[in-house]
């Protein structure tokens, strides 16, 4: 057994101090408060429980800050996606181990403790399924083995290149599968998991899955999560107009049951009746926000979103820049954006927006991952510190301290990180970082040779 003992912490209840935290098969054994340190003891200053990373594409950390130069007048997500598609044409399952680890180690370095990776690389490059028809996600498993990331798994379910069952793009030759093909994929996925990992479905979108399709394989999901991809671009929503006569999320709320289960990735581009109704939905929406910063995406209507009851959690997409803070901060900053104002996503409950939306993201993220969270008995020992001799952090007090991590203090300024009881991250610096470095180096300096 381990003994944490923290100056405070942030517990489901709220903050609290001199806090003692048993840590035991993995899971939180005891939490005491108004605790004195015991010789043993190990001590911090101030704990957090760790975020779930709801929306993950690995690979594409490799091809991080490749898509940053003008390529036409009129580049955008669409265009973007052709630099992807070629990105990954030579990717191996070796290569996918190497990337998605070194995302994962950031990951865990900046408060993720557990990444849902939406995982739709399944075939070879020429568009073949390997012998193992879930060798790709064993890599994904490999990844986080090694990072110590929890893991909750997405296939993704792909067959089309847009509304109406139209024909695949050769892009997208290494996503595809049909019906019993996936089938197939999702049972040896499962296999491969590690037992404290989770394991769901991802419809992509869609633009990649007709409605019959989509009624066939929800059972796959066997009561877990079910991700897609809806409302990401304008593009998508007219071209949802013209296929069904309804928008994208329209279309979800009228046709399937959409509940808690789901979790509806970006949901960009709402009427205020879809915001609306998707809030009350209990559906999760994955916000993405430096991803659909950096590929001109939009700005999802948090604030109506949220005043409606929605559950909203983070993701890092395309990984361009791995930062659980700058995700949130990135949040905020697009409403005020939008509306030239400030102090946008407070409420009277909870005035600190720091504080506001990482309990948000901490309860929604946990709900979309399929797992437990908070520092409290029986939860996964899932959390992490704050380096507390960052500047950033003097004088703080518990109602700023959330503030100033997210809004003022350079990345990450985290100090320790524990998954699953272990420590996996101790001055700022994951355990692996060196030796998956090096790995990463060698895989992308190859791919880009």
């Amino acid at each position: 057994m381990t003994i944490l003992w923290f100056e405070r912490a942030l517990l489901p209840d709220g903050w609290a101090e001199n806090v003692r935290v048993a840590l035991d098969a993995g899971r939180i054994a005891a939490v005491e408060t108004g605790a004195t340190p015991l010789p043993g003891d190990a001590r911090h200053a101030i704990a957090l429980p760790g975020l779930a990373n709801l929306h993950c594409h690995g690979f594409q950390r490799g091809m991080a800050g490749l898509s940053e130069t003008r390529g036409r007048p009129d580049d955008d997500f669409w265009s973007w996606r052709e630099i992807m598609y070629r990105f990954l044409d030579r990717l191996t399952p070796g290569d996918i181990a190497a990337i998605n680890a070194l995302a994962y180690v950031e990951m865990m370095e900046s408060g993720f403790t557990r990444v849902a990776e939406f995982h739709y690389l399944h075939n070879d490059a020429e568009g073949r399924r390997y012998a193992d028809p879930a060798e790709m996600a064993a890599a994904v498993v490999a990844a986080a083995d090694e990072s110590g990331i929890g893991l909750t798994l997405l296939p993704v379910f792909y067959a089309h290149g847009d509304f109406g069952g139209a024909p695949p793009a050769p892009g997208q030759r290494r996503f595809l599968s049909d019906i019993d093909g996936f089938a197939k994929l999702a049972e040896a996925s499962r296999a491969k998991l590690p037992a404290d990992a989770a394991f769901g479905i991802a419809p992509h979108s869609l633009r990649a899955v007709t409605a019959e399709e989509l009624t066939a394989i929800l059972p796959l999901a066997d009561g877990g999560p079910v991700h897609i991809h809806a409302a990401e671009q304008m593009r998508e929503v007219e071209a949802s107009l013209k296929w069904s006569g309804q928008r994208p999320v329209e279309w979800l709320l009228n046709n399937v049951e959409v509940d808690a289960r789901w979790c509806l990735v970006h949901a960009t581009h709402l009427t205020e009746s879809e915001c609306d109704r998707l809030a009350a939905s209990g559906a999760v929406a994955g916000l993405c926000p430096v991803t659909e910063a950096n590929l001109g995406d939009g700005i999802f209507p948090a604030d109506r979103y949220l005043a409606g009851g929605g559950a909203i959690g983070i993701g890092t997409d395309s990984n361009v820049l791995i930062d659980a803070a700058g995700e949130l901060r990135a949040l905020e900053y697009s409403q005020r954006l939008r509306d030239r104002r400030r102090a946008m996503l407070g409420s009277e409950a909870i005035p600190s927006i720091g504080e506001r939306l990482f309990r948000e993201a901490l309860a929604g993220g946990a709900r979309a991952a399929g797992a437990g969270t908070g520092i409290a008995v029986g939860q996964p020992a899932d959390l992490f510190t704050l380096a507390a001799n960052d500047p950033a952090f003097a004088g703080a007090h518990d109602r700023t301290l959330l503030d100033r991590w997210i809004f003022a203090a350079r990345a990450p300024a985290i100090d320790s990180v524990w998954r699953a009881g272990r420590r996996w991250v101790a001055g700022g610096r994951h355990v692996a970082r060196d030796t998956v470095a090096a790995r990463y180096r060698s895989a992308v300096e190859a791919l880009l040779a």
